[in-house]
């Protein structure tokens, strides 16, 4: 019995030694837990940190607006999906290659307008917005979206081989940004994008300038159909489809370029290609943009050819033929489309102005010329004495010398010719 009381007593003691232990550790926490509530309230004052680019981007965030592209094209209701495309205005067209066939052999198709494609743009002067011309291009109606309004866009000027086009919105009441000087970029500059990627309007990204002056080939042609090269912008910061148009920015807000395009990851090739975007430099546009604002905005179109005239003509002496339209470098855009110089005679009025064989000409009075009988029917509607304005297209050492699949660098150069009657020497 003794026993008994004696580890009963020893259990009570325990019992209330635990009890002790952990009101003393509850109470421990609690007070833990009371100083780590007063230590957060300490930070109601925390100093509010901002980026190097929050000033910037908040100064242009708003000139940098959407524009959309619509294009008639045919539907039908067996054929839903005909048509649009999406991101730079070049995509990823749904239909047309049907396995059901084409909507427009559908007797109930019909040209209805649709979304071709979205870009961005960045407000320039007031009312005038800056874009590509890939963005625009093809289009039958345009609008600027601002937020969730859209206005009617008109197109005032336009450098296909640049890439650019300037519109106008009547009553856009928009800031515009500051043109800064592309010229005094540096690598290692910071470059801060902001437009509409993927339809998420006004996204903003960050990057750098990774390198200067990239020779960019693009799909576009000049004047005289060669394959336009251009001087670009590289930069890591992240560009994406529906981007095109947007702003380039430095961190004073300054408009420095406008994002065109992007490099990405080949399934050809296996490459993964991260971080590789180009934007124009603003210095390129200012001239289109000046000359829209002074009022000679030029939307391209191919001048009207001239008739052909017969009769006793005066003559340049040249013999000439058409390019080999299947030939590579016509192809592939490497050479413009003209009329082939294949001999010239010596002392003949092209000789004389310095014209060789080679040469392609391209342009004649400001009239394009793409192959030989819009050459030879200007030629013959002018007199003996007329002067003409020639421009041609030479490769160093000459295109009839050239072996191979290796083209020299090549340029335009423009002569001015004196008519004269010549013997019968094709021309």
């Amino acid at each position: 019995m003794k026993n008994i009381k004696k580890n009963l007593f020893g259990y009570v003691a325990v019992f209330m030694a635990l009890t002790m232990i952990v009101t003393t550790g509850l109470a421990f926490i609690h007070q833990n837990t009371t100083a780590e509530a007063e230590a957060v309230t300490l930070t109601e004052n925390a100093t509010i940190v901002t980026s190097p680019f929050t000033a910037a981007v908040q100064k242009v965030h708003g000139s940098v607006v959407g524009v959309n592209n619509y294009t008639m094209q045919m539907t039908s209701n067996s054929y839903p999906y005909g048509g649009g495309s999406f991101g730079f205005g070049f995509g990823f067209p749904f239909g047309f290659s049907s396995p059901y066939g084409n909507p427009y052999n559908d007797k109930e198709a019909e040209s209805k307008e649709v979304l071709q494609g979205s870009g961005s743009g960045v407000v320039v002067a007031k009312g005038y917005v800056l874009t590509n011309y890939h963005v625009i291009e093809d289009a039958s109606r345009l609008e600027v979206a601002v937020n969730e309004n859209t206005y009617p866009a008109q197109l005032m000027g336009t450098d296909e081989a640049k890439d650019l086009a300037v519109l106008y919105v009547e009553g856009l009441e928009i800031e515009p940004v500051v043109l800064g000087d592309s010229d005094v970029l540096q690598i290692g500059d910071w470059a801060i994008c902001i437009g509409n990627p993927l339809g998420f309007t006004g996204t903003t990204t960050v990057g750098v300038i990774s390198a200067l002056n990239r020779e960019v080939s693009g799909n576009a042609t000049d004047a005289y159909g060669k394959r336009t090269t251009n001087v670009m912008i590289q930069t890591d910061a992240a560009i994406n489809a529906g981007n095109s148009g947007g702003g380039m920015f430095n961190v004073a807000g300054e408009l420095i370029g406008i994002p065109s395009l992007k490099y990405s990851s080949s399934s050809y090739s296996g490459a993964s290609i991260e971080g590789i975007g180009m934007a124009i430099p603003v210095n390129v546009a200012k001239p289109l943009i000046q000359d829209v604002l002074d009022g000679k905005g030029n939307v391209q179109s191919t001048p009207a050819q001239q008739s052909i005239v017969s009769g006793n003509k005066p003559r340049i002496g040249v013999t000439v033929s058409n390019l080999n339209t299947s030939h590579y470098f016509v192809t592939q855009g490497l050479i413009p489309t003209g009329a082939y110089i294949a001999e010239v005679e010596e002392g003949a009025p092209a000789d004389v102005a310095g014209i060789e064989a080679g040469d392609i000409v391209v342009e004649i009075d400001g009239n394009i010329i793409t192959n030989t009988t819009q050459m030879t029917g200007y030629l013959q509607s002018k007199q003996a004495g007329d002067v003409v304005q020639m421009k041609v297209y030479r490769v160093d050492g000459g295109l009839q010398n050239v072996q191979g699949s290796d083209l020299p660098d090549g340029e335009y150069l423009d002569f001015e010719v004196t008519l004269a009657l010549l013997d019968d020497i094709q021309q």
